[in-house]
């Protein structure tokens, strides 16, 4: 998005200057060339990313009787070999989803761990079963993870996770994914009557310097990204495209029985 912005900028103020339009090809160039710098020597990730990741923790303040830990999915990847692997973005949810498993069931309470995410990438695999083989190295049993290999996408994620829910019947839900991610996820899985704890499997910050760098553009998308998933559904809500939005309470009654 970073990149495009300032390549359709740079487009226009060369079609003018070509134009002889100099007044505009000049003002164009400028603001392509300052557009670059902005996001990508780290002013605009810095700023977007603060306050995506404002207050979410590594850990969780009080455990349940009956405790599930949502992993959410952060795609995958397929290796020379034709093995499908966790991609890089995932491996901090997932370690952090085993780390909060273990604390959990050193309280003594019952808990599952839930791994959400379909085959998004097309590999023949769901980004569910993948990670649940990291997890079972990681110390967690196939007896304690709930599998959901359906989902496309973090509403998906969401919508398919809540019967899940109801039918283990938890009342205490948290939710691991990136810092960056956690607002977005936080607002979908309220949609359908879920309000979890929302705890960060990894946190990134921006890298100030004097010259733009792809690592800063890549932070200042991954930021922007996530302000579009906002923005798109509460148009999409305006406008009546999202499936209807459950009360909290329907669920948290149906999780307690």
């Amino acid at each position: 998005m970073t990149l495009i912005i300032f390549l359709a900028l740079l487009a226009v103020g060369l079609v003018l200057l070509a134009r002889r339009r100099s007044g505009g090809g000049w003002t164009f160039s400028i603001l392509a060339l300052s557009w670059l710098f902005f996001a990508g020597c780290g002013p605009l990730a810095g700023l977007l990313l603060t306050h995506l990741q404002a207050g979410f923790s590594p850990d969780v303040t009080q455990w349940g009787q009956r405790n599930a830990i949502i992993l959410l999915g952060a795609g995958t990847v397929l290796d020379s070999a034709g093995v499908v692997e966790p991609s890089l973005y995932a491996n901090g949810r997932i370690l952090r989803a085993a780390q909060l498993y273990r604390a959990c069931k050193a309280t003594g309470a019952e808990c599952k761990l839930e791994v959400s995410g379909g085959d998004a990438m097309k590999l023949k695999q769901s980004e569910a079963d993948v990670y649940a083989i990291s997890l079972d190295r990681l110390g967690v049993p196939r007896t304690d993870l709930m599998l959901e290999g359906r989902s496309m996408n973090t509403f998906q994620n969401a919508q398919f996770s809540k019967p899940l829910l109801v039918a283990y019947g938890a009342d205490k839900v948290v939710l691991v994914s990136s810092a960056v991610h956690l607002k977005r996820v936080a607002l979908y899985f309220a949609h359908f009557g879920i309000r979890g704890e929302t705890v960060r499997g990894d946190y990134v910050r921006a890298r100030y310097d004097w010259l733009p760098t792809s690592e800063n553009l890549s932070f200042a998308d991954f930021a922007i990204h996530e302000y579009i998933g906002v923005a798109r559904y509460r148009l999409y809500n305006a406008m009546g495209w999202n499936v209807p939005k459950v009360p909290e309470e329907s669920v948290t009654a149906q999780t307690h029985t």
